[in-house]
C-alpha cells in the first residue's frame, strides 16, 4: 500500500491538477463556452432529433450516452463524494462542481477528437477513443511509430484504471455495502456481481447499449427523487450549507467530531480526485464509449458527451453531497467513549501501538464492528487511527493498527467513531430522515449503479486489449476481469484511505496519458467544432427529422 501511495503523490500532485483546470479553462474559452450548446444541442441530439440509422456506428446517440455514464453515474456519486467530504471536508464538493463546470469542454474536446480519427473499418462496430486519435494524428505527422507508443500506453493506463477504479472500487463497495446492512457475505456478493456481468459483457457493445440504456435512466430518476425528497426536509439549512461549502473551499476546516480537520489544499485534492474519477473529465475513456454511436457529424457526438459532467456531477454529485452535509453525518459525535485514555506503547523510533482499549457506551448488532479515533501525531497532524471492536462477554474491546510517528502520538479526545467507507456513509446519511431510507435505497443504487459502471469499464478494457493485440485475448481479458470483480471482495481493503489509494493510481494513470493527448492534438477538435457551429447556426440541419 506505501508503495502505491508514492505513486498517488507523485501522479496527484499540485501540478497535475493546475494543468487539468488550465486545459479546462482553455477549451471552455477556446470553444467560446461549449457547455451551452451542449445543454442546448445536446438534449435534441441525444432524444433522436438528428439520428441518421444509416449513418455508421453500432448504437444511437441516448444508448451511447448512457453506456457512457454508466461508467460516471455510479458509485462514484455515492460513495466517491462520502470520501472526497469525509476526507476534503464541505469544500470539497466546491472543487467538484469547478471539475463538472470545466469538464464538460474537456469532454466536448475529447470525445469529437476520439469521433475524427476513429475506426470505421467496420462500420457496424466501429472503435474510438484516445489510442486511436494516438495512432492516426502521429502518422499525420509523419511519426508513426510515436503515436502507437503513446496510444499503446494509453491502452496500458486504460486497463488499469478499468480493473481499479472501474471494477474492484465498485465491487468493494457494493459488497460493504450489503454485508453491513443485510449481513450477507462479501464473498457471495461478488459472486453475484462477477456472474452478471459475465453475462452482459460477452454479449458485446450492443448488448451493454441496450442494457445501461435501461438501468442508467431509471437508476438515476429514483436516487435524484429520493435526494430531492430528502433535501425538501432540510431546505432551511440549504443556505448555511451552500456558505459552509464556499468558505471551506478557501480555508481550513476546524476538526470536529469524526472530521478530522482539513486545509483548502486538502478540499481541493480530495474534491478534484473523487470529480475526475466520478466525471471521467479529461481522462478520454467516455470517448471509447461515445465512437460507437450512429452518427456522420464528430462534434455533434462530442456536444452530447459535454452533457455527462452536467448530469453526473453538478446534479447527482451534488445531491449526495448536500445530503450528506445537511445530515451532519460528516462530523457527527463519537459512538463510544473510552473512559481511561491509555499511553501508546513504543514498538520502534518511528512506530507506536495501543494496547486492547475497553469502549463504554458502545452498541452495535455486529461482534467486529470497524472504528476509529482521531490522534495527533508528529508536530500536530491530525489523523484517523482505525481499528475493530470486539464484542465479548466482559463487554467491548478496540483494537487499532499501529500509529507511525516521529513523536509520541496523543489523543484528541476519547470518542470513538464507526467506520461508515464510502457508500455506507451516504446510507448511514439517508437514514437520519428514515431508518430505513438509506439502507435499501442506497444498496440498490449501489447493485445497479455498479453493474452498469463494471460493465461499461469492461468495454473499455476490452477496446484497449483489442488495440494493443490486433483484436486477440478479448475472451481471456473478459474472464479475467469478472474474476476481478470476485476477488474485490476477499477483503484486503479495510478503509476508505485504502479504498481511495486504489482506485485513485488507475484514475491517475489514464488521465495522464488521455490528457497529454488531448491536449495535442485537441486544437483539431475546436476548428471541427466552430465548423459545426457555424452549419448549425446557418440552419444547415433544420430539415432533419426524427428517424425511426
Amino acid at each position: 500500500m506505501e508503495l502505491i501511495q508514492n505513486i498517488n503523490s507523485f501522479l496527484w500532485n499540485d501540478n497535475v491538477l493546475y494543468v487539468v483546470l488550465a486545459a479546462g479553462v482553455l477549451f471552455t474559452t477556446w470553444s467560446g463556452f461549449c457547455q451551452y450548446r451542449a445543454l442546448t444541442h445536446g438534449l435534441p441530439v441525444t432524444l433522436g432529433r438528428y439520428d441518421n440509422p444509416s449513418d455508421p456506428g453500432a448504437i444511437n446517440h441516448f444508448q451511447a450516452l448512457s453506456t457512457a455514464m454508466s461508467s460516471t453515474v455510479g458509485l462514484g456519486n455515492i460513495g466517491g463524494v462520502a470520501i472526497a467530504i469525509s476526507l476534503g471536508g464541505p469544500g470539497a464538493l466546491f472543487w467538484m462542481w469547478v471539475v463538472g463546470v470545466f469538464g464538460m469542454a474537456l469532454k466536448v474536446t475529447e470525445v469529437t477528437l476520439a469521433m475524427m480519427y476513429r475506426n470505421l473499418d467496420d462500420p457496424t462496430n466501429p472503435r474510438g477513443g484516445p489510442m486511436w486519435v494516438s495512432k492516426r494524428a502521429f502518422a499525420e505527422l509523419g511519426l508513426p511509430r510515436l503515436g502507437l507508443l503513446i496510444g499503446s500506453l494509453y491502452c496500458l493506463a486504460t486497463i488499469i484504471g478499468s480493473f481499479t477504479g472501474g471494477n474492484m472500487f465498485q465491487a468493494w463497495n457494493v459488497a460493504d455495502v450489503t454485508h453491513t446492512f443485510f449481513g450477507w457475505p462479501r464473498l457471495l456478493v461478488g459472486a453475484i456481481l462477477s456472474i452478471t456481468v459475465a453475462l452482459v459483457i460477452i454479449g458485446g457493445i450492443k448488448r451493454i447499449g441496450k442494457v445501461t440504456s435501461i438501468i442508467v435512466p431509471v437508476m438515476c430518476i429514483m436516487y435524484l427523487i429520493a435526494g430531492a425528497y430528502v433535501l425538501v426536509l432540510n431546505l432551511a439549512s440549504l443556505p448555511s450549507i451552500f456558505s459552509m461549502i464556499i468558505a471551506s473551499a478557501f480555508n481550513p476546516t476546524q476538526a470536529s467530531g469524526a472530521f478530522v480537520g482539513g486545509t483548502m489544499g486538502s478540499a481541493m485534492l480530495w474534491g478534484m480526485k473523487r470529480a475526475l474519477y466520478s466525471s471521467e473529465a479529461g481522462l478520454g475513456s467516455s470517448a471509447i464509449a461515445h465512437s460507437a454511436a450512429k452518427t456522420n457529424e464528430p462534434v455533434r457526438e462530442g456536444i452530447v458527451a459535454g452533457l455527462e459532467p452536467f448530469i453526473d456531477t453538478l446534479v447527482v454529485c451534488t445531491i449526495t453531497g448536500l445530503i450528506i452535509l445537511s445530515s451532519g453525518v460528516w462530523n457527527r459525535s463519537a459512538d463510544g467513549l473510552i473512559n481511561e485514555l491509555p499511553e501508546f506503547e513504543e514498538i520502534s523510533t518511528t512506530q507506536w501501538q495501543l494496547p486492547p482499549v475497553p469502549i463504554a457506551n458502545f452498541s452495535s448488532e455486529q461482534n467486529i464492528t470497524p472504528v476509529f479515533i482521531a490522534v495527533t501525531i508528529n508536530d500536530g497532524e491530525l489523523i484517523r487511527v482505525h481499528g475493530e471492536i470486539v464484542a465479548d462477554a466482559e463487554g467491548h474491546r478496540a483494537l487499532f493498527n499501529n500509529v507511525f510517528s516521529l513523536h509520541p502520538p496523543s489523543f484528541r479526545d476519547n470518542g470513538v467513531f464507526k467506520s461508515y467507507n464510502g457508500a455506507t456513509l451516504t446510507a448511514h446519511a439517508f437514514n437520519q430522515t428514515h431508518d430505513w431510507l438509506g439502507i435499501y435505497l442506497v444498496t440498490i443504487a449501489a447493485w445497479f449503479f455498479a453493474i452498469s459502471t463494471i460493465i461499461a469499464q469492461g468495454y473499455y478494457g476490452e477496446q484497449a486489449v483489442y488495440f494493443l493485440f490486433k483484436g486477440k485475448g478479448i475472451f481471456s481479458f473478459k474472464l479475467t476481469y469478472c474474476f476481478a470483480t470476485f476477488v474485490a471482495t476477499f477483503g484486503f481493503i479495510t478503509t476508505d484511505r485504502q479504498l481511495d489509494a486504489v482506485t485513485t493510481t488507475g484514475t491517475g494513470l489514464v488521465l495522464i496519458s488521455g490528457l497529454s493527448i488531448t491536449l495535442l492534438f485537441g486544437y483539431k477538435a475546436i476548428k471541427e467544432y466552430h465548423r459545426y457551429i457555424q452549419r448549425l447556426s446557418a440552419g444547415d440541419f433544420d430539415n432533419s427529422e426524427p428517424q425511426e
